[in-house]
């Protein structure tokens, strides 16, 4: 059973046909559309006119017979039934419900294909971006700067790639808060594949959204194109950790041409993953360390408006652990501190690391704390049997 959404788009099925057909056209931008609305008032109005009309009114030899046949009307249809299989709804460029911010970049999607809160769209944003190979500091930070911003009441935009990415909503997600995920392939399209619960609920929660139609795969010169969205839908735009020339270093150039602010948070000058916000730091990118520097940077009416819907903007932005002897582990509540001591945020700590220090334990012993740290979210376990001690 596929989540629906909780607001509604405002086409009739006919409507919603009519923009499947034109969106389908090839060699139309979205400008280009616009202006041909301002004449012909409709889609239906649009694949009435002839081809000499249509000429007339700036539209190439070739999408002005392609809309005169009605060509793309086989593949609406097919589009429409999909949509409904997955709970998916049109958003026009023309919508109300479209977002106002995304209206100013310079070629915004003509139609976005949407499953869950469409409310989302209107909703104060952040965006979260980064490698996806990242460094432990590089996924502390994404959780702990992802949830945080969450609980300031902002909606965490991302791409639900692997990496910073992934972190970013699954912290959003776990506080509670609001997250919306830009696809590079159709809505109804799972990737990564390991990300298919994540998928869901995102769907069921927060925001899944896309330019390209249902089925469309993960062709990798969609990232890209998909990364204007997600600028051009925030506030600003954080970047966590990425090469010189990553994926996020294009969506911090898209940000500034869009004139959205750019945040990055800094890092360990000899790793390769920091290389890209440390180089924006540079060139003038806002250094970000706590949430509340980029809550503090928003525009008045924004911190007003997550403010009086109940995000809570006093983040302290501490990065210290429970206090020593609170946990509630019983008997192995000192061993549980002994190990948090041992480990840190930012660099792995191999399991034979922490049995050579606590020699006092046994190995059992050890195992059975570190899983219960790992159930309470104080630990984090990585491949090769490594343990970092979460943010």
């Amino acid at each position: 059973m596929h989540a629906a959404s909780t607001a509604t788009s405002r086409l009739t099925p006919e409507d919603e046909l009519h923009w499947l057909a034109l969106r389908l056209i090839p060699g139309l931008g979205t400008r280009r559309v616009v202006q041909l609305m301002d004449r012909f008032a409709s889609p239906q109005v649009l694949f009435r006119t002839p081809v000499s009309d249509l000429e007339a009114a700036g539209v190439p030899p070739g999408p002005a017979r392609s809309i005169a046949s009605g060509c793309t009307f086989d593949d609406a249809v097919d589009q429409q039934n999909k949509m409904r299989a997955r709970g998916a709804v049109l958003v026009t460029y023309h919508d109300p419900l479209y977002p106002e911010a995304l209206q100013e970049i310079l070629d915004p999607p003509l139609t976005l294909f949407a499953r869950g809160d469409l409310a989302l769209l209107s909703h104060p944003a952040i965006a979260v971006v980064g490698t996806r190979k990242p460094t432990p500091y590089g996924m502390a930070v994404a959780e702990k700067l992802g949830g945080d911003l969450a609980a300031a009441g902002l909606n965490i935009i991302s791409g639900m790639a692997r990496g910073i990415d992934t972190a970013a909503h699954k912290a959003a997600l776990a506080v509670g808060g609001k997250t919306t995920a830009v696809f590079g392939c159709g809505v109804d399209m799972v990737y990564p594949s390991e990300n298919r619960r994540l998928h869901e609920e995102i769907c069921t929660k927060g925001l899944a959204i896309s330019e390209f139609p249902m089925g469309a795969p993960a062709y990798p010169q969609n990232f890209p194109i998909r990364n204007r969205i997600v600028s051009g839908m925030s506030c600003g735009v954080l970047v966590v950790e990425g090469a010189q020339y990553s994926g996020s270093a294009i969506t911090a150039r898209l940000a500034m041409d869009q004139g959205r602010e750019v945040y990055a948070v800094p890092g360990n000058i000899t790793s390769q993953a920091s290389w890209g916000p440390n180089l924006l730091i540079r060139q003038g990118a806002k250094l970000v360390s706590t949430a509340q520097d980029i809550v503090n940077e928003l525009a008045p009416e924004v911190r007003r408006r997550i403010q009086k819907e109940g995000g809570a903007s006093n983040e302290s932005g501490s990065m210290a652990g429970p206090k020593q002897g609170t946990l509630p582990l019983g008997p192995n509540s000192v061993l549980g501190d002994l190990l948090l001591a041992k480990m840190t945020v930012d660099a792995p700590t191999h399991i034979d690391d922490l049995l050579g220090c606590l020699e006092n334990y046994s190995s059992s012993e050890i195992v059975a704390v570190l899983f219960e740290l790992e159930l309470l979210g104080l630990v984090r376990q990585l491949p090769g049997k490594q343990f970092v001690k979460a943010w």
